[in-house]
Formats: structure tokens, C-alpha cells, sequence
């Protein structure tokens, strides 16, 4: 649109006050917003992600759309770039007011905000929605919410969980006052997840499944068949309150269809059948897409690895040795070629992230002399290997079952037997592996699999990944997917999170040193940090990539 046909009227040019232009890009950017309001953004994936349930779902995936459906009291802005990890109020007024040394945060509830099933929110949702984390075994509840009062008898006993004293609510004032033990430098982080999503007071305390619960959000879950498909609508009782927490979106209807390969996800899109796929496009057809559609690829930077998890507490990767073999004799390169070359991924040999908190480059497993990754070191790992005397033993391989899963699982597999392990491979559905590979009972002794933020610190990986609290044996919410539980390096994790609470800056310089010792103890093999690749179709404009939960699709023009 050009500037001056706001102006313009056939005589003389008017002049206008900085405030008159100001209002007219307003008024005509609003105008063009509405012209873009509506239609059907159909988007694929290979699979289903599990449950709805915002409170025990714990994938990128759903992650990804609880942005719309859900609110928490406080939110990443819904912004591109490193704007997108401040945290700003969303169902609360303002951010905490922080008292008593950090342990003390009490905010204020909006007014007139109203649930997808018409219910006014009021402070006794908020105190619910925090004592339901507990009575459902939240993944997060030991690890992110245990700093609560309360929260030990809760952990004991879920069923009667009341935080007394955790989490203080006055009806009359509209205010909750939360208490801790201990303070938390991150706890406005975990306020702003989805896990801390604010449900209405009644909500089952059970898994809630294929089952939506309603929210706050500008979009409502309304249909769901896991093997099939997922509907999101616009919320009937939304009005925006916080362009910068949840804004309005422009799609009426998001149509999510499963049990599309990535191939044919591709396909569609190219076709015009589908608006937006999941999975990352297939690395044999990142080059036609780039010379043929470039202006519809939209590449990002991700806070995320992909990392093989040894189980520490089964044969044969109890065997440190064993573990180290492992780490050297994997090709990273390899894998990123795979995953589809160096635009769209780098090896890694640490848990942390490039460019992220407390990240120091650290990659002892690679070839001798070399300070970073220069390819595998067979040499040293067959050395370890026969120190190790494991040998011989049989080992299954847990992956997902998509393309690039299984062509990475593959390879893992090939390097796993010249090392002289017995293995077989295993592919999983993507709804059901990541539950699945967490339960002790199941007795996964190795899997392919990754992380991605929660939020943007360094504990959301060594403390989340690695630290004791977050092993629970015999639970699908298990992050702690190695259940290795290290006293030296837990010691270190929780040096580091009582000197974040007064100084962040050396915090981060402990936090560099946990990842130096995670990786010298091998409870997993990192291997690649990924770059979002989203493909779309020729009718999406307005493309939005939030750095913390991804795409955002209700932001998308489809009309």
C-alpha cells in the first residue's frame, strides 16, 4: 500500500501533524488486519501428540497451540525474536510484587475475563489450577512447583493436595499470594507455561485426554481424535485484554489433520491442500523447496538439541565406559546431514544451546587435538568399549517413527553395533514415544529423542534433564529420561540455583561448569542443535515465529 493515497485527494497535498499520521497508519493497519480476518488455516502432522490436558502434556507440539487456548497469570510476549522471552502479565495486572527476600509474590486478577464455557475466572480457579498440578502428578510439579509451601505434603499424598499456605487467594480483593520456601529466581518463568495454565476450578483432577478443557484463550480446542484430527475455533466470550499476552488471532478455524507422512506433508503444501506442517520437511526436499519456494520457507533459530538418552540404571549403559563409547564414536555430522545439512542444524557435544544462558563451547568427544567437533573418534571409543566389556550386549534402540527419525535411528543403530553392541531398533508413534521412553516400567535402555525450551534458563536443561527432582520412577512424567541422579553434580545444580536468586551473571558461570560435568559423566549423547524450518502454503502471510513456544499460527493470514 502506498502512503501517500492516504492523503492523497486530487488537489493539494494536506498537511498533516505527527499524531494525525500516526492515527492514519493506525486506522489503515487496522483496516488491512480486518481484511485478514478469517478462513481456514489447515495445518498437517504425522501424528497426534497424546493428551490435551495443558497441565500434563509436556511436547513442542501442543505447546505450540496452548499459546492461543490457555493463559497463565503471567506470559511470554507473543513476539518474534529475543522480545518473545520477556514475560509480561497476562490473567494478572501486573508483574509480581516481590517481598520477604524473593519468597513472597502476590499479583492482582484482571476483571471480566471469562472462560471458553461462558465461567468468570475468580482467584478460587487460580488456587485449583495449582493444587491440580499436584493431584495429577504433573511432569512438573516436583521439579518446577515443589518450591511452593505445601507442596512436600502434596508431593506425599496428591489426592489431598491443598498448598496450605503455598497459594493465598482473596476473593474480595481479587489478589493471590503465593509463598515459597525458598526463593526462585525463575519462578515467573514457570508462572508462564503451560503448565501453570489457569483451568476452571471444577476441572477433573485426572488426565483429561482426548477431553478439551476449556480456557481463556482466543481459540478453544473443540473437536479431538488423536488418530485423525484437532480442531481449534475462536473462543465465543474472548476479548483481548493484552495484544502483548494473548492477542486476538485472524484465522475462524484451525484444521489439524493427522497421519500425513512429512513427504506427503509437503506435497499438500506445494498443492495447496494444507497451509502448514510439524514435521520438518524431509532433508531430500530442502533443496527443491529452497530453489522453487523460497519465499514460502521461514527458517529459525531454536533453544533445543537432539540427544540420545542412555538409561543409567539398566544394563549396558549403567557402564559409564560404556556411555563415553558411545559419545565418541558418533559422527554429529553425520546426523546433521541427516536431519538436512549445516543450514538447519551444528553438532553439538553439550546440553546447553549456542547463544544461550550460561553456554560455554565444551566438546570433549571428537578427534584428539581438535577444541571443536571435527567428526568421530573410533579409535577412543573402541578403547572404552573394550574397557567397558559390554560387548555382546543386546541393546533396543527407541525412536519416533517419522523419516528423519527412523534415517537417524538408523545410523545411531550402525554405529551402536560396529561398537559391538547387539541392537534393534524400535520406532514409536510421536504421541505415544516421549511418555513412553520416561516410564521406568517400560525399561528403555537407550532412545533417540530432544528437548526444547520450556523457558530461557539454564536449569530448563541440566535441572529439568539431569537433576534427582526430576526422576520419578514408574511415571509417564519422568523428564529425567536417563534417571541419572549424580550427588556431585547435583550438588553443583543446586549451588547454582540458590546463587541465581542474587547473582545471575555468576550463576551462569556455575551453571557452565554442571554442563562441563553432565558431560563428562555421559548420561546422554548430545548431538545436534536444529533450526525450525516451517514450509507454507502461498495463501499464509504474516508469518510469526514466538522464540519460546514456535510458530504462531493463529497469527497467520489464510484469507
Amino acid at each position: 500500500m502506498k502512503l501517500r493515497s492516504l492523503f492523497y485527494t486530487g488537489a493539494a497535498p494536506l498537511a498533516m501533524s505527527g499524531a494525525a499520521l500516526v492515527a492514519a497508519l493506525l486506522a489503515a493497519a487496522s483496516a488491512q488486519a480486518a481484511d485478514h480476518r478469517g478462513g481456514t488455516l489447515h495445518a498437517v502432522a504425522v501424528s497426534s501428540s497424546g493428551t490435551l490436558d495443558p497441565q500434563i502434556n509436556y511436547t513442542t507440539q501442543y505447546w505450540q497451540l496452548y499459546q492461543s487456548v490457555y493463559d497463565g497469570l503471567l506470559a511470554f510476549k507473543k513476539t518474534d525474536g529475543t522480545a518473545g522471552t520477556e514475560i509480561v502479565p497476562d490473567l494478572v495486572t501486573t508483574l509480581p510484587v516481590v517481598s520477604d527476600g524473593g519468597k513472597t509474590l502476590t499479583v492482582t486478577l484482571r476483571k471480566g475475563i471469562t472462560f471458553a464455557n461462558g465461567k468468570e475466572l475468580t482467584t478460587a480457579d487460580v488456587v485449583a489450577s495449582f493444587q491440580r498440578i499436584f493431584k495429577i502428578s504433573g511432569p512438573t510439579a516436583g521439579s518446577f512447583y515443589n518450591v511452593l509451601v505445601g507442596a512436600d505434603a502434596c508431593l506425599k499424598t496428591p489426592d489431598t493436595c491443598t498448598l496450605d499456605g503455598g497459594v493465598v487467594a482473596d476473593e474480595a480483593t481479587g489478589t493471590i499470594t503465593f509463598h515459597l520456601t525458598d526463593a526462585d529466581p525463575e519462578f515467573l518463568d514457570k508462572l508462564a507455561i503451560p503448565h501453570a495454565a489457569i483451568l476452571p476450578a471444577d476441572t477433573p483432577a485426572k488426565d483429561m485426554g482426548n477431553t478439551p478443557i476449556p480456557g481463556t484463550g482466543a481459540y478453544s480446542f473443540t473437536a479431538y481424535d488423536p488418530n485423525k484430527a484437532l480442531k481449534l475455533e475462536r473462543n465465543p466470550h474472548f476479548k483481548q485484554w493484552s495484544a502483548d499476552a494473548q492477542p486476538d488471532g485472524y484465522p475462524d478455524v484451525i484444521d489439524y489433520t493427522f497421519g500425513l507422512t512429512d513427504e506427503a506433508g509437503v506435497t499438500a503444501i506445494e498443492n495447496g491442500q494444507a497451509d502448514w506442517m510439524y514435521d520438518p520437511p524431509p532433508a531430500d526436499r530442502l533443496g527443491e523447496l529452497s530453489s522453487k519456494y523460497p519465499k514460502q520457507l521461514h527458517v529459525s533459530p531454536l533453544a533445543a538439541y537432539y540427544y540420545i538418552s542412555f538409561n543409567v540404571n539398566m544394563e549396558p549403559f549403567n557402564n559409564e565406559k560404556a556411555r563415553l563409547a558411545v559419545n565418541y564414536a558418533i559422527d554429529r555430522n553425520a546426523l546433521v546431514k541427516i536431519y538436512g545439512g549445516p543450514q538447519t542444524a551444528a553438532p553439538t557435544c553439550q546440553n546447553l544451546p549456542p547463544n544461550f544462558p550460561g553456554y560455554s563451547a565444551y566438546c570433549p568427544f571428537t578427534k584428539e587435538g581438535s577444541t571443536k567437533y571435527a567428526g568421530a573418534n573410533m579409535a577412543k571409543a573402541k578403547e572404552l568399549m573394550k574397557e567397558s566389556g559390554k560387548a555382546g550386549a543386546e541393546v533396543a534402540l527407541l525412536t519416533e517413527d517419522n523419516t528423519m527419525w527412523k534415517n537417524m535411528g538408523g545410523y545411531v543403530q550402525s554405529v551402536l553395533t560396529e561398537l559391538g553392541f547387539k541392537v534393534s531398533l524400535k520406532p514409536m508413534s510421536h504421541a505415544t514415544e516421549f511418555t513412553y521412553i520416561q516410564n521406568t516400567n517400560n525399561k528403555v535402555q537407550v532412545s533417540l529423542t530432544d528437548w526444547f525450551q520450556d523457558y530461557p534458563a539454564p536449569s530448563d536443561f541440566l535441572n529439568v534433564l539431569f537433576g534427582c527432582s526430576s526422576f520419578h520412577p514408574a511415571s509417564d512424567a519422568s523428564p529425567n529420561i536417563a534417571g541419572f541422579c549424580d550427588k556431585e553434580v547435583e550438588a553443583k545444580i543446586q549451588n547454582a540455583l540458590t546463587v541465581a536468586v542474587t547473582d545471575p551473571v555468576k550463576a551462569n558461570t556455575l551453571w557452565a561448569d554442571v554442563d562441563k560435568a553432565i558431560v563428562d559423566k555421559a548420561p546422554s549423547a548430545p548431538l545436534f542443535n536444529p533450526k525450525q524450518i516451517d514450509f507454507v502454503s502461498t495463501k499464509v502471510g504474516n508469518y510469526h515465529f514466538q522464540p519460546v513456544f514456535q510458530s504462531m499460527l493463529t497469527q497467520e493470514w489464510v484469507k
